[in-house]
């Protein structure tokens, strides 16, 4: 097994300091108590805590060179923030290195050689809650989360507002007629599932609507689990009469997996989904979904990490966007 890289976290914690001590004694930029100081250090050596990289490259100057890492670079999603940041980032006089890390231990080398050799001024760090990626991002850094709205006060971050779009999903079929309502969410592990399950769960007691636990069922984002989902959900007692999948690619999965079993979408089971990816629209049948400009984050990520380059101890700044009601064939009154 390879040993985990100690992090600025653990520095801070040994030594019973806020990680803004512990960087402020690394960088030496602000007067720390000799007793605090100390402490700090001890901490540093004991754990073999290693934070030359960052410090090294933060004395070199502007290189004009940012970095985007996501879980993988095949995504849609991904792909979509990555172009979006990418132009943001010509438009500045930026250029952008894309690259991807599936697990926490890549990442760390990945950090040392993005800032130490390839010495970018910043970061944009997707989904860095989907493991414990997050906890290897240097906080002493200029780095912007996206994707999921940041646990650290001290970073910057843009994300959906994934609370309100299932809260404006769900309440979209209520509007409809439709009491029996399943979800199939994306992996329980990450932040925007757990903030959708709040959305969906406020839209229905808003609507005086008992949460029936049955009529939720866990996915991984792709279609299969969509198929997967539906059937777990057609072997309960009762057979909800709509569906809100989490993301777009889940809900065609339940497109198809209704078809199999000889039930029509949206007269037999109306279905809703997230993302309004481009094929969206060419689903049969067309599908009601929740629009979110992923391009449009990426942009906005990037903005607010130049923004700190060129502007030290610029606030922290995290941001929520809206989504949009798309609505089409897959959606209708309930009978």
């Amino acid at each position: 097994m390879k040993k985990i890289r100690p992090t600025i976290r653990d520095v801070a914690n040994l030594a019973g300091v806020s990680h803004q001590t512990v960087s402020r004694v690394i960088n030496d930029i602000e007067k720390v108590n000799p007793e605090t100081r100390e402490k700090v250090q001890k901490a540093i050596e004991q754990l073999g805590y290693h934070p030359s990289a960052i410090a090294s490259s933060m004395a070199l100057g502007v290189t004009h060179m940012l970095a985007c890492i996501s879980p993988n670079l095949t995504d849609y999603t991904f792909a979509s923030i990555i172009e979006g940041a990418e132009v943001e980032a010509r438009k500045q006089g930026y250029f952008l290195i894309s690259s991807s890390s599936e697990d926490p231990d890549n990442f760390a080398e990945l950090i040392d050689e993005l800032i130490k050799r390839r010495r970018v001024d910043g970061l944009i760090v997707i989904n860095p809650y989907a493991d414990n990626r997050f906890e290897h991002t240097p906080v002493d850094f200029p780095v912007v989360f996206v994707g999921a709205y940041s646990r650290d006060t001290a970073i910057s971050s843009v994300s959906l507002d994934d609370e309100r779009v299932a809260y404006e999903a769900v309440q979209h079929l209520i509007s409809l007629g439709h009491q029996k309502i399943a979800m199939i969410t994306g992996p329980m592990k990450e932040d925007c599932s757990q903030d959708r399950c709040k959305g969906y769960a406020k839209a229905l007691q808003k609507a005086g609507i008992e949460i029936n636990k049955d009529w939720i069922t866990e996915g991984d984002w792709t279609a299969t689990s969509g198929q997967n989902g539906l059937q777990k959900l057609l072997e309960g007692e009762q057979i909800p009469s709509a569906i809100f999948a989490q993301n777009d690619r889940m809900a065609m999965g339940v497109i198809r997996a209704a078809r199999d079993h000889n039930f029509t979408v949206p007269i037999d089971l109306s279905v809703i989904g997230i993302d309004d990816m481009p094929l969206s629209s060419y689903f049969d049948p067309p599908l009601t979904t929740l629009r979110q400009d992923m391009p449009g984050i990426g942009r906005e990520a990037t903005q607010i990490l130049i923004d700190m380059i060129k502007k030290a101890g610029k606030p922290v700044r995290q941001i929520k966007i809206s989504g949009e009601l798309v609505i089409r064939q897959s959606t209708i009154k309930a009978r």
